[in-house]
């Protein structure tokens, strides 16, 4: 059970080649922050600079028997998180994230089982997020996600997520930035 104050371990960073296993990576995000487990992710997959999850709509939903609009908000800001971190991950970067600004546009009510899609706001963006990163050990990205019910865009929503000083793993041995 987690404690309140208390930082929960770090997944293991991925070996050399290796990228993160998207069942482990879920199944630790789960055990990280446990509202993760009622959010109802079915599977997380990347498509070049994509990251998407299924997701079914019934512990999301409200009294009208659509998606929550909070429930999704949680969704959107965390498939950001998720996409930063393990962007951070591929670079064998251990760092905190966290949102510093979010908004979200609600289009069309969430009827059905849905996928959320997240990726940069701009194109380029990852390579400043590096650029600041190399230059100041801290840096800041934009993310756009939407959420799909079939064909319908029913959710717009970004966010800017700040990455925060940390440490590097070189060799296998972490070293400060």
């Amino acid at each position: 059970m987690r404690e309140i104050g208390k930082p929960h371990p770090r997944l293991p960073l991925p070996g050399p080649g290796e990228e993160d296993d998207p069942a482990r990576f879920l199944a630790w995000l789960g055990e990280a922050i446990p509202v993760v487990e009622h959010l109802g992710i079915r599977e997380m997959c990347r498509d070049g600079e994509r990251l998407a999850w299924a997701l079914d709509l019934a512990p999301t939903l409200n009294d009208k028997g659509t998606g929550f609009g909070g429930a999704l908000t949680a969704q959107t800001t965390l498939l950001g998180w998720c996409w930063t971190t393990l962007w951070l991950r591929r670079r064998g970067l251990v760092r905190d994230v966290v949102v510093a600004e979010a908004s979200q546009r609600f289009l069309a009510p969430v009827t059905g089982d849905y996928r959320l899609e997240c990726e940069p706001e701009e194109q380029g963006g990852p390579e400043r997020l590096a650029e600041q990163l190399a230059e100041k050990g801290r840096g800041r990205l934009a993310l756009r996600q939407r959420l799909w019910c079939g064909e319908t865009l029913c959710l717009e929503a970004r966010g800017d997520y700040a990455v925060l000083g940390g440490r590097r793993m070189e060799n296998g041995l972490q070293s400060s930035t």
